[in-house]
């Protein structure tokens, strides 16, 4: 498996820095904090469904180029250099990939297009405790007549007061906890017994609460096998994971390349604090824990187009190296840059305000450990 850019992806890199260097400074995070609306440059959304973005993972039939992971990694790659906020993981990823891995041929037709050319923003209701946990689902889906009728509440939706359509999973059978017994269902968030609350973020991105007062949805809303919603919430979740995990990766190269051009030139006892050996240690174990870090996104995209055996195994040891390696850079440029390192004025903390958050949704390092364990059947 080679972990080198194509000649297509190193055009598609370069494509997407220009892209973020003519439309967006890292200023612009700062004024989503007084945002009241999506949370996220509306503009900004259709220039990137323009350049094609949003499509590449999805079948030419349905408006989509066919592409993969390896390609929309080095979009959110460059994307998370410079902390563009754009809800590509939440409708490509995560309410455009269930349709893409379990919905029906009429559910693909009526919304994949649309996910393609921007018009229409999905994304997807699991979560419903403080921590992620895909099988703690209280919220029941009711059989009823020709339909089913949803109660329960989820948190932490990603983009959920934007999006067009939610995905959301609840409970069909079975116990809290169990695997078997989730279903999937495509349900409308401005229908009158959804209520959907914004909440901004640590990071300056938003999130939504959803809560579902007996919705009652057709049974053609149904997304995958009734029952067995686990089998595609699992990919998406791990697509999910290893996505941020490229949007990790820019956070942590630029805010390694601002420090280490921070130690050449600030000075104090007169010297170049870069040329002090203690900073110098802690500079290269970071420089190493970034490459490493590198090297698994890379690899893990790839088994994700692949399909390889591993994929899902990959995605874990992913999102768990590149949480801890996003922790470890957030306290080290902060910490290397001093007492100007946590002032809001410097651009450093912004870059540690993402990795903290980033780190937790989906599964932080500790979830994706045990959950490699026990897929290695310790």
């Amino acid at each position: 498996m080679s972990l080198i850019l194509t000649e297509e992806q190193v055009q598609l890199q370069d494509s997407a820095n220009a892209f973020v260097a003519d439309n967006w400074t890292v200023g612009e995070l700062r004024k989503l904090r007084k945002d009241t609306g999506k949370g996220y440059p509306e503009a900004l959304w259709q220039k990137a469904a323009e350049l094609g973005w949003l499509a590449i993972p999805f079948a030419e039939e349905y408006g989509g180029l066919g592409l993969g992971f390896a390609e929309l990694g080095v979009v959110l790659e460059e994307l998370g250099r410079g902390l563009v906020v754009l809800p590509i993981v939440s409708s490509v990823v995560l309410g455009g990939g269930a349709l893409r891995l379990g919905g029906t041929e009429d559910q693909k037709k009526a919304w994949l297009p649309k996910v393609c050319d921007g018009s229409a923003l999905l994304t997807l209701a699991s979560q419903e405790t403080s921590r992620h946990d895909p099988y703690a689902v209280q919220t029941t889906a009711t059989r009823q007549g020709n339909g089913y009728v949803l109660k329960g509440r989820k948190v932490l939706v990603p983009d959920g007061h934007a999006a067009d359509a939610i995905v959301v999973v609840a409970r069909t059978s079975g116990a809290l906890g169990d695997r078997s017994g989730l279903t999937l269902f495509l349900v409308d968030p401005s229908a009158p017994d959804v209520k959907v609350h914004r909440n901004l973020l640590l990071d300056s991105r938003v999130a939504a609460n959803v809560e579902l007062n007996d919705v009652r949805v057709d049974a053609s809303a149904v997304v995958g096998t009734v029952d067995q919603g686990a089998d595609v919430l699992d990919q998406v979740l791990a697509e999910a994971a290893v996505a941020l995990s490229a949007d990790m990766l820019g956070g942590i190269q630029q805010t390694f390349e601002i420090t280490l051009d921070y130690l050449k030139v600030r000075e104090q006892f007169g010297a170049k604090i870069g040329s002090f050996q203690g900073l110098k240690h802690r500079a290269a174990r970071w420089f190493c824990e970034k490459e490493l870090s590198k090297s698994i996104v890379l690899q893990t995209l790839r088994a994700l187009d692949e399909k390889a055996e591993n994929a899902l195994q990959l995605a874990s040891v992913c999102k768990a190296r590149v949480s801890d390696t996003a922790r470890l850079s957030g306290k080290e440029g902060v910490q290397m840059h001093g007492g100007i390192g946590v002032t809001d004025e410097h651009d450093i903390g912004l870059f540690m305000k993402r990795g903290r958050v980033s780190e937790m949704l989906f599964g932080d390092a500790a979830f994706h450990r045990n959950r490699f364990a026990q897929m290695k059947g310790y």
